[in-house]
């Protein structure tokens, strides 16, 4: 019979069950546990009680029942500060089952791969989500592991902190999001409506937008980044580096520094260094920039990171950074820093909204020379065009209704997520002059077509003479007839981009 405390093991892949294991062990935990994990265990020295000893029963029906028996889930269900539940177990002989570690059955992959009917029906896993719901039901008394993917969690809780029962309800509720996304699949299997999107691997996050929302992430972000320094990443850190880390991926040829606030740029811009290109995004907007998300697609050297630190901020991004300016940039506990490994990005973006999930290709059209059609009478100059595709970069990765305003490669402004372009282009000259920008010379950039003359009249008012656009409005003559009158210059994409 196992002896408390007792963890209960069973799981499909054995990804790190040698160091959970480990680390269960040498706190003090007896290990129960079937069939292959039970083996794999022993194997590699541990002493393990067999489910099968403390049932009576043996694996039986090809291993379909092996775990569920009473003497597993009143072991797990058990309420240890209720009497009679002490008692009943005491009576009935069951065992204090106080971790139990869930790896379920290889379902989605199994479809995904092609496989038969009959393999993946094998795969639905009946025991394993019985013992991550059973676990995390009683949270109180049971710490869930419910997947391969909490394993590096549990090892640094295990050998670092106690067990709080806030912890044990965080990783209970996010097996209640495993189990759910798993019974979904199967769901939409059964009934021909898997048109899979693929979840992928799971890491409970600290919460979700805000506090009494709680927040997983699904996917690998091993892949994406190599965190050198600093706290989990968040929800919220996570949305602004994804909205980083595709923004920068518009800038190849030129040393380019970002700062990112609220999934949207604050301040970019290009030059020949990082420092002078950190030293002038931050001039976008250096209020913004408190607690912002940073991004270089360049290394980040020692003079570029003592003037980073010397604002706060949440995240750095770069694809290196040399050792004097790690060691600098690590002075602050909490701060994130990141390596951006080579990574594919996904083909297709969804989004859940109402009671279904919209899908779409990404926007991997970037304006380019090659695209411009030159619609008024003056044509912008070669410093000017420079301008123009540098801000339609930075325009399509910002909110709609969007303008940007730049001038040799700077952001001065952007009106972000406004209802009508007119605000958009109001907000952005506000924001440039609050910044003490001269507009003179700058160049306009907007999302989508203009419906009327309004926008470019004001930009021309303020001294912005050259403007990029979609194009594709049925007024469009009246913007070309108001700028050929006024001495302006005006490109079309025909390619919009919004971003909601």
């Amino acid at each position: 019979m196992p002896q408390k405390p007792t963890a209960l093991i069973s799981v499909f892949y054995k990804d790190r069950l040698d160091e959970l294991a480990e680390a269960l062990v040498k706190k003090g935990y007896d290990l129960l546990s079937t069939g292959g994990t039970r083996k794999y265990l022993e194997d590699l020295g541990h002493t393990v009680v067999a489910v099968e000893d403390l049932t009576g029963y043996p694996s039986i029906l090809g291993g379909r029942v092996k775990t569920l028996h009473p003497k597993v889930f009143g072991g797990i269900l058990g309420r240890r500060d209720w009497e009679s539940d002490r008692r009943q177990m005491e009576e009935y002989a069951l065992p204090s089952i106080d971790v139990v570690v869930v790896d379920l059955y290889p379902f989605e992959e199994t479809l995904q791969a092609g496989g038969s009917h009959s393999e993946i029906i094998e795969k639905i896993d009946i025991g394993g989500i019985s013992l991550i719901r059973a676990a995390a039901k009683n949270y109180q008394d049971t710490w869930i592991i419910p997947s391969r993917d909490f394993y590096g969690k549990a090892i640094e809780l295990l050998e670092s902190s106690e067990l709080s029962e806030e912890v044990r309800k965080e990783f209970a509720g996010a097996a209640f999001q495993i189990s759910s996304a798993y019974d979904n699949l199967i769901q939409n299997y059964l009934t021909g409506q898997h048109k899979m999107l693929s979840l992928g691997e799971s890491q409970v996050l600290r919460y979700g937008e805000n506090p009494h929302q709680q927040g997983i992430f699904h996917g690998k972000l091993e892949d994406v980044f190599t965190q050198l320094h600093g706290k989990a990443l968040s929800y919220n850190n996570l949305l602004d580096a994804d909205a980083a880390v595709s923004l920068m991926a518009e800038f190849k040829n030129d040393i380019t520094v970002a700062v990112m606030k609220h999934n949207n740029a604050c301040g970019i811009a290009s030059r020949p260094s990082a420092l002078e290109a950190w030293t002038d995004a931050l001039a976008g907007d250096p209020v913004s920039a408190f607690g912002g998300v940073i991004i270089a697609n360049t290394q980040v050297d020692v003079a570029t990171a003592k003037a980073m630190h010397e604002i706060f901020f949440e995240i750095v991004i770069a694809p290196s950074y040399s050792e004097d300016a790690l060691s600098i940039l690590k002075q602050k506990k909490n701060r994130i820093i990141l390596i951006l490994n080579d990574f594919a990005a996904p083909k297709m973006q969804y989004r859940s909204l109402l009671n279904g999930v919209l899908a779409q290709e990404r926007d991997h059209h970037t304006d380019a020379l090659e695209d411009l059609k030159y619609s008024t009478k003056l044509k912008p100059n070669a410093a000017e065009i420079e301008d123009l595709l540098f801000a339609s970069k930075i325009c399509k990765h910002t909110k709609s209704n969007t303008i940007i305003l730049a001038k040799n490669k700077q952001l001065l402004a952007g009106g972000t997520g406004q209802t009508s372009r007119v605000d958009a282009l109001t907000q952005s000259i506000v924001k440039a002059k609050a910044f003490n920008f001269d507009l003179q010379g700058a160049v306009m950039a907007s999302d989508a077509f203009f419906p009327f003359p309004d926008c470019v009249e004001i930009a021309h008012r303020e001294g912005i003479n050259t403007v990029i656009q979609p194009g594709g409005s049925i007024k469009d003559q009246l913007s070309i007839d108001y700028c050929d009158a006024n001495n302006m210059s005006m490109v079309f994409t025909g390619v919009r981009h919004f971003k909601h």
